[in-house]
């Protein structure tokens, strides 16, 4: 009888202690080492957004218009874009390009690039109506903000983000003209839509007038605020035309030139290892050379699914994606970087 009793009792220490570490190791996954505050996972902290997707038409060529709907959508102001997380797990980033007071619903225009890195592709091939669609809540670094008048300039499918403030500057009485330049007009999606604004609108299509008259950025007078969405070469060149070039306002979907680069070190604080950051290089890259699992998506800035805490050091921010109050503590690796040596990541 004693020994049954005696091996009960150890059984029983045994199952506590084992829900002692147990519970040990879910607060610190490396226990015993020292446990922090929880860390950004690697995936996006944001919520995650259920919809449907209602309706799906080509309104130019290559390019794919959805209409989802869902309760759960957030309200959302012009210049505001969405994460949509895409059948494979890509991660890409879309202008919001419907109607703000359209409560439930979000429009989103996609144009196919055949040489890009897949993510439209999947979109255009696998994204159908009745479909569920995952999104992450709006974030919007490209406000429109109050102003007497404006210039606007949209190239190809930049047109999604200026589209939504053509409405809510003509609701402000604000005065505002739009420049909107693309390949062809086969390929200038919601021609229809901006035919009621009349000759505030320039449609400029490449193969019939060239590369655009920007006078009206060049001559824009005091107080008038220009906001560009476009390729690389057309924010360029409207920054360069500017009278004020502080007034100019840029939405890119493609990363700006990187700055120099100097190697560094990064110092992974969970997991007790240090990784050398080439200057040829990412953080992201460096970091996946010993943790492998290390989540990433777009690799340019704009998904948020690289996004870790940094814990020591300063970083040269490089994304598109992160508010300034997320700066103070957080950097996406695959484009940002140490301003120094050396940083102290909670990986």
């Amino acid at each position: 009888m004693r020994r049954v009793l005696a091996v009960t009792m150890a059984a029983g220490a045994a199952w506590a202690a084992r829900r002692a570490v147990g519970r040990r190791v879910a607060t610190s996954p490396l226990w015993p080492l020292p446990a922090l505050e929880t860390p950004v996972s690697g995936h996006s902290p944001r919520r995650r957004l259920h919809a449907v997707i209602t309706s799906r038409t080509e309104p130019a060529e290559g390019v794919l218009l959805l209409t989802v709907e869902s309760p759960e959508l957030p309200p959302w102001a012009p210049g505001a874009h969405v994460d949509v997380v895409l059948p494979s797990g890509l991660v890409r980033q879309y202008s919001l390009c419907g109607d703000p007071a359209a409560a439930g619903a979000y429009r989103l225009a996609i144009r196919l690039v055949e040489d890009g890195r897949g993510g439209s592709r999947e979109a255009h091939a696998q994204l159908m109506a009745g479909a569920g669609l995952e999104l992450r809540p709006p974030r919007n670094r490209f406000v429109l903000e109050p102003a007497p008048s404006y210039v606007f300039v949209a190239g190809g499918i930049g047109i999604t983000a200026i589209l939504p403030m053509l409405r809510a500057a003509t609701v402000a009485g604000a005065d505002w003209t739009l420049l909107y330049g693309g390949r062809s007009r086969a390929s200038m999606p919601f021609l229809d839509e901006l035919a009621v604004h009349g000759e505030r609108v320039a449609v400029l299509p490449e193969d019939e007038v060239g590369l655009p008259d920007l006078a009206p950025v060049a001559t824009a007078g005091p107080g008038t605020l220009v906001y560009c969405c476009g390729p690389q070469p057309l924010m360029r060149a409207v920054t360069a035309a500017a009278a004020d070039p502080a007034a100019v306002r840029l939405e890119r979907f493609t990363p700006s030139a990187p700055g120099p680069a100097r190697p560094f070190t990064v110092e992974l604080r969970r997991s007790g290892r240090t990784v050398e950051v080439g200057a040829d290089e990412t953080a992201l890259s460096a970091v996946r050379r010993v943790l492998a699992d290390v989540p990433y998506s777009c690799e340019q800035g704009f998904c948020g699914t690289c996004q870790h805490r940094f814990l020591e050091g300063e970083v040269d921010h490089r994304d598109e994606l992160l508010t300034d109050q997320e700066r103070a503590d957080s950097m996406l690796l695959c484009v940002s970087r140490a301003k120094d040596e050396h940083l102290a990541l909670d990986l």
